[in-house]
């Protein structure tokens, strides 16, 4: 069974409304039994193809995870890498930018950590909090010590879209394939998982006050994120808006779009020639000789 990744892409220029977007779906798999044997087959190939971006050394992937609090990040990526070699493969968190990130432009904290050639890299939570939780939140902006207090200005979020699409597009042109999804959670979801996370004393250290807080700020959550998505999906760095009410259906999408993105790079491994062959021939003789 084959996912179409087409159906969870944000096009470019389409106006998003996320009422209009599904957070849950039917089930992409029949039973549990088929769950594990499609998420076992994806993640064998996924390592198959990790080794070959490796080998070829031409690309760089980047997977980028946005997403409320509790909409299972963390999860889909333990769940869906699983088999990739951490070698090839580094993941980062980003939370409250420190003293020193605060003394830089707000890409700089990112850059540093983006993936290089034959490796994949996990962004969980990037830059685009810069125009998510900034935005429902303008007083962030404050603390960044900007000039001309860019928080009373119409234009900052449309200037910092600017920016990230112009970034990407130079990554893009330059090997770097990168991948965005919004695992788009259901508020009634997410209070389920909340009561879960309270319930469970192994789940008690997911769940913080702050949590609670930010449910307050849903609707303009959602706002930010239909006005990100809308304005930096393109066709080299597209979004996709994963129903992630349920997680197994989550972790196949995601893993379906990945596969089909790497399977989409033109990779092979390097070709060995004559005198690599006629070389490592006189090395097999002295080592059976």
């Amino acid at each position: 069974m084959h996912i179409d990744p087409d159906l969870f892409r944000v096009k470019q220029g389409d106006a998003v409304k996320l009422r209009k977007w599904p957070t849950s779906i039917d089930p992409v798999f029949s039973s549990k039994k088929e769950y594990k044997r499609l998420l076992e087959d994806h993640v064998a190939r996924l390592s198959a193809l990790q080794q070959l971006l490796y080998a070829a050394n031409r690309h760089a992937v980047l997977l980028i995870f946005q997403a409320m609090d509790a909409a299972g990040k963390d999860g889909a990526i333990k769940h869906v890498m699983s088999g990739v070699n951490p070698q090839g493969c580094q993941v980062f968190s980003f939370k409250h930018p420190s003293a020193m990130e605060l003394q830089h432009d707000f890409l700089w904290r990112t850059t540093r950590d983006l993936p290089e050639r034959g490796r994949i890299g996990i962004f969980n939570r990037s830059y685009y909090e810069e125009v998510l939780i900034a935005r429902v939140h303008p007083d962030i902006l404050a603390s960044e010590g900007l000039p001309k207090a860019p928080h009373r200005s119409a234009s900052i979020w449309q200037d910092r879209y600017r920016s990230i699409t112009d970034l990407e597009r130079h990554l893009t042109a330059n090997g770097t394939r990168i991948i965005k999804f919004f695992l788009h959670l259901s508020e009634d979801e997410q209070r389920q998982r909340f009561i879960e996370r309270i319930d469970d004393p192994q789940k008690n250290w997911k769940f913080s006050a702050a949590d609670i807080a930010e449910r307050k700020f849903w609707d303009q959550y959602m706002l930010a994120y239909e006005a990100c998505l809308a304005a930096t999906s393109t066709s080299d760095a597209p979004w996709y808006v994963v129903p992630a009410d349920g997680k197994h259906n989550a972790r196949l999408i995601v893993s379906q779009i990945i596969l089909d993105t790497l399977e989409g790079l033109d990779m092979a491994y390097p070709k060995t020639t004559a005198e690599r062959r006629t070389e490592l021939q006189e090395i097999r003789k002295q080592l059976t000789g």
